[in-house]
Order: C-alpha cells, then sequence, then structure tokens
C-alpha cells in the first residue's frame, strides 16, 4: 500500500484558491495537467511554460532520454510495505523529488511562488525559489522555512555579498548557484507569440488573455488588484523593476564574466549548503567538489539555454563517478514516477521537476501543484511495487539494461 506521509503544520491554508478539485482529480497525469494549462493560460505565455530554445532539440533529447533505458524487474521480493522516503542534506523528505526554481511564476497564477512553496511543504518536498521571481524571498520563506534559494549571480562581489547576506537573515539554508546562463538564450516560440521578459505588451499578447478570462480575471487582474505591477523581488539584495518593463539594471549584466573564482567567493560568504545547477561534466562536478560545493544539480536549464546540450539523463552516470561525496541531483525532462525511479538507479540522489509543477499551478494554484506532486508520488509508489524493490534507497544500475537489450 502507499504509505502516508505528515503534511507540514506550518502551512495555512486558509487562503487557498478555490479550484474545481474534480477537474483536478480527473487529471491522470502530468500529460493532463498540460493540456488543463494551455487551455488556460495565454498563448505566449504557455509557450514560456513549455517550450526550449531555439529547434528545441534538447528539450526532446532530456524526455527520449528516458526511453533509452528499460527495467529489468526483481521477482518474488515482499514489497507490501514500500518506502519513498530519502534524505537530503540531513533532511529527511518524503520523496526523492523536488520543484526546480522557474522564474516569473505570476504569470501562471496569482501569487505563484507562494502556491508552490505551500504544495511543497504539504508535500514533504524541498523546493527552490527563482531569484527571477515575484514575491520577496522572506515572505516565501516565511511560508516555507525549507525553501531553497536559486542564484544568478554577476562577477561582481559588490552585488554577491548582500545578496548572500539577505538570504542569510531569511533563514534559507540551501543557496543554488546557476551557473549555465552567461547570457541568454533565444527562444523563438516565445518571440513568435510577443512573449518576452521583461514582459512588452503586444497585441498577440493582449488578445491571447483577452480570450481566456479565466486568466485574465483570475491571475492577471487579480495580481494588479492585490499585487500591483510585479516586479523582479529577489535578484540582489534590492528590489528590481517591473516585469512589465526594462528593470533598474539589466539582472544578465556581468553573468558573462563568472568564473570558479566567484563560486570559491561565495562559499566563503555563504554559511550554508551550496549546489552549483547546470553540471553536464564530470570534471566539472571534481572542481565543484574542490571549491567546497556540497552538492550539484546535472540540468541543462529543461532546454530553454543551449540547443544540442547533452540531455541529462545522458550525463549522470559519468557524473556520478566524479562526483566524490556530493550530493548529486538532477532536472530535464522528468514527466513520470518511472522517470525518477531510472535516474534513482543511474545514481541521482534526488530529482527535481520544473514544468510538471508549473503545468499543476497554470491548472489550478497550489492544488494543481498538490495534484502534479500526488500523481508523481503514486506512479513512483506503483512502479516501484511493480519492479520488485520495497525501497527508493534499494535502487541501482541492477535494475535497469539499456533499452535495445531489453
Amino acid at each position: 500500500m502507499q504509505n502516508a506521509h505528515p503534511f507540514s503544520p506550518a502551512v495555512d491554508l486558509a487562503k487557498k484558491p478555490r479550484v474545481s478539485g474534480a477537474r483536478l482529480r480527473r487529471a491522470l497525469s502530468i500529460a493532463d495537467l498540460r493540456i488543463l494549462a494551455k487551455k488556460r493560460l495565454p498563448v505566449g505565455i504557455f509557450g514560456y511554460v513549455d517550450g526550449g530554445a531555439e529547434d528545441q532539440q534538447s528539450l526532446g533529447a532530456n524526455r527520449e532520454a528516458f526511453s533509452r533505458w528499460a527495467f529489468e524487474t526483481h521477482i518474488l521480493n515482499n514489497v507490501s510495505q514500500r518506502s519513498l522516503g530519502a534524505t537530503l542534506f540531513g533532511k529527511r523528505y518524503a520523496m526523492p523529488l523536488g520543484i526546480s526554481p522557474m522564474g516569473a511564476t505570476a504569470l501562471c497564477w496569482f501569487d505563484g511562488d507562494l502556491a508552490l512553496a505551500a504544495a511543497a511543504a504539504r508535500a514533504g518536498v524541498p523546493a527552490i525559489l527563482s531569484a527571477a521571481s515575484s514575491v520577496p524571498l522572506e515572505e516565501v520563506a516565511a511560508l516555507n522555512p525549507d525553501i531553497w534559494y536559486q542564484a544568478y549571480l554577476p562577477a561582481n562581489e559588490q552585488v554577491i555579498g548582500p545578496l548572500l547576506k539577505r538570504v542569510e537573515r531569511a533563514g534559507i539554508a540551501v543557496l543554488v548557484v546557476t551557473v549555465d546562463v552567461p547570457i541568454a538564450s533565444t527562444r523563438e516560440n516565445e518571440l513568435r507569440h510577443g512573449f518576452s521578459l521583461p514582459l512588452r505588451p503586444s497585441w498577440p499578447l493582449l488578445w491571447s488573455g483577452m480570450v481566456r478570462p479565466a486568466w485574465s480575471f483570475g491571475t492577471f487582474a487579480q495580481t494588479l488588484w492585490r499585487r500591483g505591477m510585479p516586479h523582479f523581488e529577489n535578484f540582489t539584495a534590492e528590489r528590481g523593476g517591473p516585469i512589465i518593463a526594462a528593470p533598474k539594471q539589466d539582472h544578465r549584466a556581468g553573468r558573462a564574466a563568472m568564473s570558479w573564482e566567484e563560486i570559491r567567493l561565495i562559499r566563503r560568504l555563504w554559511p550554508g549548503k551550496l549546489v552549483i545547477k547546470g553540471v553536464l561534466r564530470g570534471d566539472d562536478a571534481r572542481r565543484a567538489k574542490a571549491v567546497g560545493a556540497d552538492g550539484i544539480l546535472v540540468s541543462n536549464h529543461g532546454g530553454r539555454q543551449l540547443d544540442g546540450a547533452r540531455a541529462t539523463l545522458l550525463a549522470l552516470p559519468g557524473i556520478v563517478e566524479q562526483a566524490d561525496g556530493l550530493s548529486v541531483m538532477i532536472d530535464g525532462g522528468v514527466r513520470r514516477g518511472t522517470d525518477v525511479l531510472k535516474a534513482l538507479c543511474l545514481g541521482a540522489d534526488f530529482v527535481f521537476v520544473g514544468r510538471p509543477a508549473l503545468y499543476g499551478l497554470a491548472a489550478g494554484g497550489q492544488a494543481g501543484v498538490e495534484r502534479a506532486l500526488q500523481i508523481m508520488r503514486q506512479e513512483m509508489d506503483v512502479n516501484l511495487a511493480l519492479l520488485g524493490a520495497a525501497d527508493v534507497a534499494q535502487l541501482s544500475r541492477d535494475y535497469l539494461v539499456p533499452a535495445q537489450d531489453g
């Protein structure tokens, strides 16, 4: 049977938005939540959520990589009692699944950053707050004290130092530094529908919103009424500019100059756990260990940066071999509980998802994110039993074979 797990008592659900519970319950898979999200969001915003860079080769490669591995079941094992629990950085979580950082979630749901954080707390999983978020990180950390913070940092100590102090004062214990975005990529699918960040009004974007009243009134109008125009709140120690205009300072400036020297500086200044996100090579895992990182997140930014970059699942085994005690996490292309199990078999300690959580958010706010996590948990539990394992800690390469050999 599926093991129950406690909800966090720290999360107040009194302000949970009302959505159709029946509609969300009818979503049996992440693909179903994607359909609901596509129906509700303006075309350009859905393109931002769903798409990748240029020809979207890496986006497709991430997904296709899971089909290269087949399960080899272990029969006649007692799997009547199963455990999905996993420990990361000394904390026990309900399952080895977390929510990746995603920017501009306010475009999908009112106070999307809070909805994601609350859903993660209720499900007992970690979540990473993006620097490109619109709710002050202090407010998110007050709701979910276990929230992590993801930084886009320039090679500028005068920016790095004050931001790290702000994050530390908020009580955040895990810092994730994204290193695969030295400059912005080209995302043609967004540009064709008039979408860009900072958001610039265009007729295609406005019309697409007007014909979707659930989004126009439930997200856009509610945000303006209750919050005003969203700002980039968390790129630096100071409040950034509104998402509908250029920031006070370009938050991308200085990233192209980032090097391992800045990571060493961050390690000296940051007292908590340090994760490097955007690793695709084993030798970079070794360097992350050498500069004092506690973990790495194997990621190609969900196919949203360098198009043609290697699929993360294919890079994972070689990275694990050279991780030398680092906590190894992975994201990219995960849509099923079986995907999570395959990544764990290949050596990942934890798996993070972006689009599945964002589809849920766009479909139904916090309740939609909870539904996405529930779907993933149920799939993991069922397929763990079918695989012949009683605990995710048992998973190893012994449960996988290359698909062409299977």
